[in-house]
C-alpha cells in the first residue's frame, strides 16, 4: 500500500521582529543549533536567517529521532509545542536548551534535566534486579528495529527476554504480563512518559559506563 505524507504547517505566522529581540536577549551563546518540529520548518528557516547568530545547525526534531549535534554548536533552540522534545535534547545533549513557544522562550531548567537522569538511573536499577524483560518493538516505518531487538534477546544471559511487537504499545497493558522490566527498542522518546520503561541505547550506553 502506497502512502503520502502531508506536512501540516501553523496557520498564523509570528512576530518575528519580536522573536529576535527575545532570542538574541535571551540566548547568550553565540553559536547555536536550531530544532524544529514538522509545522514549524518554515518559521525555524526565517528565524535563523534574522538572528545575530551563527546558526551551525538547523535539524527537524520527531518522536523517534536522536538527533546528533556538531561539536561547534554552544546552545540549542527548539521551535515548537510543548516539552516533549527540549527536555530530553537537553539532557541528552548536555548543552543548554531554550524552547520557543508562542512568542515566549523558556530555558530548560537544570532540575528538570536532573530529574530524568534520575529516572533513568532508577529504571536502570530495576532493570539490573529484574530477571524477566519485556522487549518492545513496533512495525510503525521508521521506528521498527526488531534485529536491534534479536540482537539484544541473543546478548542477554541472566535474564530472560520475551519480545513483544504491536503496532501501537499501550502500556496499560503491561500489567497483563509477568514482566519486571521493560526494555524499548521502537520511539526513543517512549520512556520519558512511563516510569516502566528503558530505552535500549540508553541502556546500552549505563552498561558501558558501568562496565569501565
Amino acid at each position: 500500500m502506497k502512502k503520502i505524507f502531508i506536512g501540516a504547517k501553523i496557520k498564523n505566522e509570528p512576530d518575528y521582529e519580536k522573536i529576535k529581540e527575545i532570542v538574541n536577549k535571551k540566548i547568550t551563546e553565540k553559536k547555536i543549533a536550531v530544532c524544529y518540529s514538522n509545522q514549524f520548518i518554515e518559521v525555524a528557516k526565517k528565524i535563523s536567517d534574522k538572528l545575530n547568530k551563527k546558526v551551525v545547525q538547523t535539524i527537524q526534531i520527531l518522536g523517534c529521532s536522536n538527533p546528533h549535534f556538531s561539536k561547534e554548536v554552544e546552545a540549542i533552540l527548539l521551535i515548537g509545542q510543548g516539552k516533549f522534545h527540549s527536555v530530553s535534547i537537553a539532557y541528552e545533549s548536555k548543552l543548554p536548551t531554550y524552547i520557543l513557544e508562542n512568542e515566549t522562550i523558556e530555558k530548560i531548567s537544570e532540575k528538570e534535566v536532573q530529574k530524568m537522569e534520575q529516572k533513568e538511573k532508577g529504571m536502570y536499577l530495576k532493570y539490573l534486579h529484574s530477571e524477566k524483560i519485556g522487549i518492545l518493538v513496533t512495525n510503525k516505518p521508521g521506528q521498527q528495529r526488531l534485529k536491534n531487538a534479536l540482537r539484544y534477546l541473543k546478548s542477554l544471559k541472566e535474564k530472560k527476554g520475551y519480545i513483544f511487537i504491536s503496532n501501537d504499545l499501550n502500556t496499560k497493558e503491561f500489567e497483563n504480563f509477568q514482566i519486571n522490566c521493560w526494555v524499548n527498542t521502537a520511539c526513543p522518546r517512549m520512556d520519558l512518559t512511563d516510569g516502566e520503561i528503558i530505552n535500549l541505547e540508553k541502556l546500552q550506553r549505563l552498561e558501558k559506563l558501568n562496565s569501565r
